[in-house]
């Protein structure tokens, strides 16, 4: 995502999406650019209720592992980083992107495991949301803050011990907060780093952060085949497939109708959850979910 709107760019959709074939591209040629964003979603959505699948075998720290491992494993090869001809302070800018990588998606499938998948979603939007009010200078922007702050209030378990869990909606806050460093991050990667080199550095960064504890959580079933292979897919489609359809997608569509579409990403993560998780979202909730989709589109269109 550039900094001043919603809108995404190759190296700034969370975290790990890898630059796509000639035959992807190909594929997705037949495709209307609004339809490739839809379908990018939508993978991002069901690998994360894949993921959430996985929790009842792995830990969510585990599944992390894996995920990054595979999208590092696949980057590496794409776009081998070197370290020729950089400064400290590059390469430092390059590790503070990894770390700040690997903390958001470990801290949004601590959350996952915790809340609702269109909840956790939702508060984790808030991140590119808030970088796109603050970006802005037009007084209309305060009403788009005040609206996603209306949705999270609503969603908050005020007094009430069968509600949401306080650790999940901590653990989704504090992916928004990485999510907005890394959207500021890859600003400064993309300047200091040639191509895509930056990214696959920071997918390694961040694989040297989770591995201590995605392995020691969990053990030796990070070897059982079957496991291996949904990590994997976990990685294909939440990493693979959507960076590859939105790339085509912003090749053939302005950026501020890119953002304005991604802006339904919670609440597409909310009918996932209720079709592949048979995750019941009450009224409230459902309203605190369009409070932070018509903020985000709200903004989005005021900053562009």
């Amino acid at each position: 995502m550039t900094v001043p709107s919603l809108s995404s760019s190759a190296g700034s959709y969370p975290p790990d999406r890898v630059r796509p074939g000639a035959l992807a591209r190909a594929a997705a040629g037949a495709v209307p650019p609004s339809g490739l964003v839809l379908l990018a979603i939508l993978s991002v959505q069901i690998g994360a209720g894949l993921a959430k699948n996985l929790f009842t075998a792995l830990p969510p720290s585990a599944v992390v592992f894996l995920r990054i491992a595979a999208g590092a494993a696949i980057l590496v090869v794409v776009a081998r980083p070197r370290l020729r001809g950089l400064t400290r302070r590059d390469i430092a800018v390059g590790v503070a992107f990894g770390v700040t990588l690997g903390v958001m998606n470990l801290s949004f499938y601590e959350g996952l495991a915790r809340l609702p998948m269109g909840i956790c979603v939702t508060i984790e939007f808030l991140g590119p949301l808030g970088v796109a009010v603050a970006a802005s200078r037009r007084r209309m922007d305060l009403l788009w803050v005040v609206l996603a702050a209306t949705g999270i209030l609503l969603l908050a378990p005020w007094g009430d011990s069968d509600g949401l869990s306080w650790v999940g909606i901590a653990f989704s806050a504090l992916a928004a907060v990485c999510w907005a460093g890394y959207i500021l991050l890859s600003a400064a990667v993309g300047g200091r780093f040639p191509g895509t080199t930056g990214l696959s550095f920071a997918m390694v960064v961040s694989v040297i952060v989770i591995a201590p504890i995605g392995v020691t959580t969990g053990g030796t079933d990070l070897l059982r085949p079957e496991l291996l292979l949904l990590g994997a897919g976990v990685g294909l489609l939440s990493s693979v497939i959507p960076y590859s359809l939105e790339l085509e997608a912003l090749r053939r569509m302005p950026k501020h109708v890119f953002g304005i579409l991604m802006s339904l990403e919670p609440a597409v993560a909310a009918l996932v959850g209720l079709i592949i998780l048979g995750e019941f979202l009450d009224m409230r909730e459902w309203a605190a979910i369009g409070c932070v989709v018509i903020a985000s589109l709200g903004a989005t269109r005021t900053s562009t």
